[in-house]
């Protein structure tokens, strides 16, 4: 079942008994489990059936022995279980022991009175398992996988239409970029956005510069842009701020290698006919990442990328034995790199 559709009948009081909330989605996540203690949880009294149990600090048996206490003073008890690794393949050291034959019992016949929902925030769980069938069997799967460019674009675009605002075309794009298109973030740095355009109901691209920061990441790739592109009084502006922040230059140069690997695969792989979402599966890395990189290594032939990696791998090497000043040699790579884009 999609969440919206879940979504609708929890908001007509249509509950399920159990229900299995699967994906890396935490904020989809956290939207079913906020309707349902805003349609569950009402009163003060309602509070006594709430819980909510993390299978890395207690034991299965405590949540299962919950769900089967009758509710006090309401029509239903709320179960929670979060991070239940045992239906995945993951081995834990020193990990809990968990009772699996009591959830199993409790799937055949749950309580009528109980909502258990299981919380599992992992890609993809353990098939194999017995308990992951049996649940998958007697629950509501909700699945809540992050979505893909165009799913979260129309979300969100319509999250703020919803709120009375607008947003304007190069701000949608730099928020976009700013948060990775994971709809997590780009959630909680809305509400920063609506405060800010509270009385013109627009957000304009110099709020979302102002409000949504930058990670190291984005400056970094914000710095190989203004390299590769042969601007280096900007590239070395911006490494003298990041130096300021109290940034290390063996940590820039170690992102910026990892920056320009990426660039590397990304071209190696788009030439053997591999598209966005091939190169996204292969690499292991969100979709967005991979389109960002695809529009800037189109520049760039294959040896020239090869050559300014081997460069940055033989600077970690002098910056990490002393053979140079790390800080000289970083500007001097900069300095040179720029200029020969610029010939």
């Amino acid at each position: 079942m999609n969440l919206q559709e879940a979504l609708k009948q929890v908001r007509q009081q249509n509950f399920s008994s159990v229900y299995l909330i699967q994906g890396t989605e935490n904020y989809l996540a956290e939207l079913f489990k906020s309707e349902l203690m805003k349609q569950l949880i009402q009163t003060e009294d309602d509070q006594f059936n709430y819980s909510s149990f993390d299978m890395e600090e207690v034991p299965l048996s405590l949540a299962i022995e919950e769900a089967e206490t009758i509710p006090f003073f309401g029509d239903h008890r709320l179960v929670f279980i979060e991070h239940p690794y045992f239906l995945t393949a993951e081995r834990k050291n020193n990990g809990i022991e968990h009772d699996i034959n009591g959830l199993l019992s409790y799937l055949d016949q749950p309580s009528p009175t109980t909502i258990l929902v299981v919380i599992a925030a992992f890609e993809k769980l353990d098939e194999r398992k017995k308990i992951t069938k049996a649940l998958k069997k007697s629950a509501t799967v909700i699945d809540i996988n992050p979505m893909g460019e165009k799913e979260v674009r129309q979300y969100i675009e319509q999250t703020i239409q919803s709120e009375g605002y607008e947003i304007r075309p190069d701000a949608f794009q730099q928020l976009l970029y700013l948060t990775d298109l994971n709809l997590s973030k780009i959630m909680g740095e809305l509400q920063k956005l609506y405060l800010y355009a509270a009385q013109e109901k627009v957000i304009t691209l110099d709020a979302v510069k102002e409000l949504v920061p930058k990670s190291l990441e984005h400056n970094v790739f914000d710095l190989t842009n203004d390299v590769l592109s042969g601007n280096s009084e900007k590239a070395m502006q911006l490494y003298e701020d990041l130096i300021l922040q109290g940034e290390e230059t063996i940590k820039l140069n170690a992102i910026l290698l990892n920056q320009i690997r990426l660039f590397l695969q990304t071209k190696i792989l788009a030439k053997l006919g591999y598209q966005q979402a091939n190169i996204a599966e292969t690499l292991k890395i969100h979709p967005y990442r991979v389109k960002l990189a695809l529009q800037q290594v189109r520049r760039f032939e294959l040896e020239r990328l090869e050559i300014i990696y081997d460069e940055l791998v033989e600077n970690d090497y002098k910056m990490k034995t002393g053979r140079m000043n790390k800080e000289l040699l970083f500007e001097l790579f900069i300095l040179k790199l720029s200029g020969e884009m610029v010939r």
